[in-house]
């Protein structure tokens, strides 16, 4: 009987992969996802059918594990970090919906970029926080600088994916000065380049000096409440238990 998983793979080492998404992978016929995860995972995996293809091809991945999956194979479709965020869980089940297919879809979790990047810095998001993607392929910009503005406002810890890009260098520098209006200009800013990845990298600034640092796609930039600090080269938001 066919199956499709819709796998998080984390980060693209095998430390942080799950058992259950290795698992998954391992019961497969055929893996399918955009081709720079494959090539994070290709080795681990060795002799397993993999298919890749590159960005903003989503919805024609979706069909190709469909077209598998009505094949009887049992397919695994890959998204680095975790599949229902920002990945391809929710695309996935919406191509099955819009073809009215039934085959049973198992969307397996995995370490996120936020997570990878907030264990690299220390304990940013241990209170409420607020994810954004700057990426406005599918989202309007406008919706974006607002959806900033309100999480900003409400004093939540901020995480952005996707920054900057070379078509979107200035979205960055947009939403720093949206939330300048709400943080001091001290705010800890915790910057982390593939995070759990070859190149690994991580800067804590401030606020007012972030621009300064290497950002891009491959970038996580977290981005303190008025509570954030540093300590021993740790960024901290407490949560308010009482230490002494």
């Amino acid at each position: 009987m066919s199956k499709i998983f819709v796998v998080g793979i984390g980060p693209g080492n095998l430390e942080d992969m799950t058992l259950r998404a290795k698992k998954a992978i391992e019961a497969s016929d055929v893996v399918i996802g955009y081709s720079a995860y494959i090539d994070l995972i290709r080795d681990y995996f060795p002799g397993k059918e993999m298919l890749s293809s590159g960005m903003t091809r989503e919805v024609e991945r979706c069909r190709q594990v469909l077209e598998k999956a009505l094949e009887g194979k049992t397919v695994a479709l890959i998204s680095s970090g975790d599949s229902g965020i920002y990945g391809m869980a929710g695309v996935m089940l919406e191509v099955m919906h819009a073809e009215g297919k039934d085959i049973p879809v198992e969307i397996i979790p995995g370490i996120t970029a936020a997570s990878s990047a907030a264990s690299i810095l220390g304990a940013p998001l241990v209170h409420d926080f607020a994810a954004i993607s700057l990426s406005d392929l599918l989202t309007p910009l406008e919706l974006i600088y607002k959806r900033v503005e309100y999480a900003a406002l409400a004093d939540f810890v901020i995480c952005l994916y996707n920054p900057k890009s070379k078509s979107r260098s200035e979205y960055i520098g947009a939403a720093r000065e949206i939330i300048m209006k709400y943080r001091p200009v001290t705010t800890p800013v915790g910057i982390v380049r593939n995070a759990g990845r070859e190149g690994e990298s991580l800067v804590i600034a401030t606020l007012l000096e972030m621009l300064e640092h290497e950002i891009d796609m491959f970038t996580v930039v977290i981005i303190g409440n008025t509570q954030t600090y540093v300590k021993n080269g740790r960024m901290i938001t407490p949560r308010g238990y009482r230490i002494y």
